[in-house]
């Protein structure tokens, strides 16, 4: 993302710099206060038309009702939100207020980037999210971001597929297992149609946050507390599983393993798939574009060795460290996080909450629209494995991706893909842990 502060750097004729001063005081994270007035610059991720006027409206309320703290909303993008605070970060400029996902956090937690929240959040907020939601960004014995939204992964099915097959369909209080989810595949296969798309043009996250069910967990601490890569049998069941739909069963589309979600709903919608697994915030694409007439249904994704457990990297709401006023950016966020104002923001998303109160709410328990499903699956969310490892996102850009992508299309085997990631990724994080 490409600032006015950033393009004032280039020019060189001093007269034009004295009148573009004052619009770089406006762009930066801490401008100057004025007539008293604390103004805080939230910057948001939400992106569905539903999620942006909601974040919106609260805003505008908090603005009305704090005439000495007004806060700017900020639109990014989850595309290049990574990047581009490591820019504002290094520039001066990052938001004082700001939405990311916890797999995100590690690096800018330990570089001091963010703020330390424990002695800013108010004891409702911290007894109000549990434990485990707390885990997912708390580094060391800091917590840098409060986790508010989070979504599990499940299985979207055409149900009339679903119904005609014969098959037993799956609740949370009896799932799949891996093994009964693969058979079911293959029964949903034929006549043009397979039985599961996964679209995993980004395959990190899904394999590593289901293979937790599976007992996986792929990341460890030695004694010294350095992560490491391992890759078990039990880390090996989502690949395996998923590779052997592929390549052996072919019960799923290879010509999906390059899509995003979104790119498979017109191949869901027209039959070609009985099954998608997606996150749980896609069913409001699938109400909004879905043919008239067509019926489908929320399942709970396939149990392993560790029940319905999976990993999720919430979105959260961190204050930068170099913001000038970091009690006021706490009290904002406490307020877009009560338990109806969370309820407001996880119904425009099509998540959960993460709170305990706000998950409470009876709207977020309807049939319709897979939303009791979703709910009921809230207590098995657990950090994401790679969740406080550093060096993370260059693991999982320069070897985890290219090497499932390789291997769900069949180019590399099993042992080669346990090397890759084993050999190859420790190397890399060894590079943040000296």
């Amino acid at each position: 993302m490409r600032t006015p502060g950033r393009t004032t750097r280039l020019l060189t004729v001093a007269g034009v710099l004295a009148l573009l001063l004052p619009l770089l005081a406006g762009c930066s994270g801490h401008r100057a206060d004025t007539g008293g007035v604390i103004t805080l610059r939230f910057q948001s991720l939400a992106w569905q038309k539903e999620s942006v006027d909601a974040t919106k409206a609260l805003v505008e309320e908090w603005n009305a009702g704090h005439p000495a703290v007004q806060v700017q909303y900020v639109q990014g993008s989850w595309d290049t939100v990574h990047d581009q605070l490591l820019t504002a970060f290094e520039g001066g400029e990052a938001p004082d207020v700001i939405h990311d996902a916890s797999d995100d956090l590690a690096d800018f937690a330990y570089g001091g980037r963010l703020a330390d929240l424990n002695a800013l959040l108010p004891e409702r907020l911290k007894r109000d999210i549990p434990a485990r939601s707390w885990g997912t960004t708390t580094f060391g014995t800091g917590v840098y971001g409060v986790p508010f939204l989070q979504e599990p992964r499940v299985l979207i099915a055409n149900t009339k597929l679903l119904e005609s097959s014969g098959v037993r369909v799956p609740t949370v209080e009896q799932p799949w297992s891996w093994a009964e989810f693969s058979q079911v595949a293959k029964r949903l296969s034929g006549a043009g149609r397979y039985g599961v798309a996964w679209p995993l043009k980004e395959p990190v996250s899904a394999t590593l946050n289901l293979g937790l069910g599976a007992g996986g967990r792929l990341f460890t601490r030695d004694a010294g507390g350095k992560a490491k890569v391992e890759f078990t049998a039990e880390d090996a069941v989502v690949p395996t599983t998923i590779a052997a739909q592929v390549n052996a069963d072919h019960s799923a589309a290879r010509a999906t393993l390059g899509m995003g979600g979104s790119d498979t709903l017109p191949g869901f919608f027209g039959g070609k798939y009985a099954m998608v697994p997606l996150g749980f915030s896609y069913r409001q694409q699938i109400a909004r574009q879905a043919p008239p007439g067509f019926a489908w249904t929320v399942l709970p994704a396939p149990a392993g060795g560790s029940g319905l457990d999976q990993g999720v990297s919430p979105q959260t709401l961190s204050v930068a460290e170099d913001s000038p006023h970091k009690k006021e950016a706490a009290a904002f966020i406490d307020f877009l996080l009560t338990p109806a104002h969370m309820v407001r923001l996880a119904r425009g998303d099509w998540m959960l909450p993460t709170g305990t109160d706000a998950l409470k709410d009876p709207a977020l328990h309807t049939t319709e629209g897979g939303w009791a499903t979703g709910a009921a699956l809230a207590p098995y969310l657990r950090p994401a494995p790679a969740q406080s490892v550093r060096g993370y996102p260059e693991w999982k850009d320069k070897v985890a991706t290219p090497s499932l992508q390789e291997y769900y299309s069949g180019a590399i085997d099993t042992g080669e893909l346990r090397k890759r990631l084993v050999q190859d990724g420790n190397r890399v994080l060894a590079r943040y842990q000296r």
